[in-house]
């Protein structure tokens, strides 16, 4: 597991590109065979990927949590964005399809991940926040989540938002969770853009092709600055720093937040005027 401290704004605008990326990029989340997890100081969050292939992977704890099994004292968000796998919960055995996610409480024990065909594996992303009281696991179809059409092609901004975790849909402590689409000729996401300081975010972009980028912008308001992103590359972004992205072509990306306030709608919007 590898860790990531906290940085602070004041510090963030005299970083380097490359420490820039080194603080917040997170790359190479999605490997053959293994588990790949990053621990965020920043709410104690962590950002993980699993890809079975022949052999199931197990979800083991580690030394950083310092718990005897990962969801001892914490609760976990899944999607897979690959190939068909399932997920083993204590026994119970949920399939998870393309696009398709799974919460899973607290308390939970053994978790294994598989996938159906090895030539085409499973890429299951999860975001796991600590948690304080135990809710049902739950399987998640985004036919049956609340879906939200905002944007415009004349904005570049025509986007539909599938939540999949979140207060009346999916009950969690702290974690909130789910998934924006941007239609064909559309390459803004989250602009106007907002800042919450009542949680932080991340975010991991995909279904890009390989010579695809997207501009993710992030910093204060008044001092943004960007990193450039690829294929399956997640982001952390701290409650301080705004969230955005442009890219080369239409693209998909998971949101992940946790912190005290579950409220979606709870952001201080930033004026397009404002923005340096």
């Amino acid at each position: 597991m590898e860790i990531r401290t906290a940085a602070s704004p004041t510090d963030v605008k005299h970083y380097t590109t490359d420490r820039l990326r080194q603080e917040f990029l997170i790359q190479n989340l999605f490997t053959a065979g293994e588990i790949k997890t990053v621990y965020s100081h920043v709410d104690r969050i962590i950002v993980g990927a699993a890809v079975p292939t022949s052999e199931p992977l197990v979800l083991t704890a580690g030394e950083e949590i310092r718990a005897e099994y990962f969801l001892q004292r914490r609760e976990m968000g899944i999607i897979n964005i690959a190939g068909k796998g399932t997920v083993t919960v204590d026994g119970t055995v949920y399939e998870l399809d393309n696009k398709v996610g799974l919460y899973i409480g607290m308390g939970a024990k053994d978790i294994t991940f598989a996938s159906a065909d090895a030539n085409n594996p499973a890429k299951f992303y999860f975001n796991s926040t600590p948690a304080h009281k135990t809710y049902p696991t739950v399987l998640i179809k985004p036919e049956d989540c609340v879906q939200t059409e905002l944007g415009s092609l004349e904005e570049s901004n025509h986007r539909v938002i599938t939540k999949y975790i979140l207060p009346g849909q999916v009950e969690s402590c702290q974690l909130v969770m789910g998934l924006t689409k941007l239609k064909p000729g559309s390459v803004w996401n989250t602009m106007p853009t907002h800042t919450h300081d009542r949680r932080m975010e991340v975010y991991l972009y995909f279904d890009m092709p390989e010579d695809a980028i997207v501009f993710h912008y992030m910093g204060e308001p008044t001092e943004t600055r960007h990193i450039v992103m690829r294929n399956e590359e997640a982001v952390i972004s701290p409650s301080w720093s705004i969230h955005s992205g442009s890219g080369t072509r239409a693209y998909t990306f998971i949101w992940g937040m946790a912190g005290e306030n579950q409220d979606f709608d709870d952001m201080d919007h930033v004026a397009m005027k404002d923005i340096r």
